[in-house]
């Protein structure tokens, strides 16, 4: 046997199902949608969650305990390698770095993270700061100053 002569077994394949295509059709008239009814109407669709008018698995269960999803604040984001492109001493500041386009959104404030590794000492004014980022600034002899 070669592979051009193979061939799926007898019955294994099925012609696909062709809907709608006037009375000669395979399935007739209701095009494989029933008689009557909503889901026979064009148009039709519902909730992902109904359940026939059942009450839904997501109202049944009971809400427990608190979220603080409407209260997070969200920081925008930036490194120490990112800090690099400043000059020696330089004070940065949020509104510099919207500036240079290295923050698109200034979101709930500026947070200066510990990646990467800065070269330069520089006065950095963020609202928040992450330990690493704050001893590697200090060691150069640089402020990490929170707004």
């Amino acid at each position: 046997m070669k592979l051009h002569e193979l061939k799926p077994a007898e019955g294994s394949r099925h012609r696909r199902k062709i809907v709608g295509r006037g009375v000669g059709s395979t399935l007739g008239k209701t095009s494989g949608r029933g008689e009557n009814g909503q889901k026979s109407r064009s148009g039709y669709s519902r909730k992902t969650a109904f359940e026939g008018g059942q009450l839904p698995l997501y109202r049944r269960l009971p809400k427990r305990g608190f979220t603080n999803a409407r209260f997070k604040k969200v920081y925008a984001v930036i490194n120490l390698s990112d800090l690099n492109r400043f000059e020696e001493g330089a004070t940065v500041t949020p509104e510099i770095l919207k500036e240079m386009g290295l923050v698109k959104n200034m979101l709930d404030g500026i947070k200066v993270l510990g990646n990467g590794t800065l070269e330069k000492k520089l006065t950095v004014k963020a609202h928040k700061f992450s330990n690493a980022a704050t001893t590697a600034i200090e060691n150069l002899g640089g402020k990490a100053e929170v707004i």
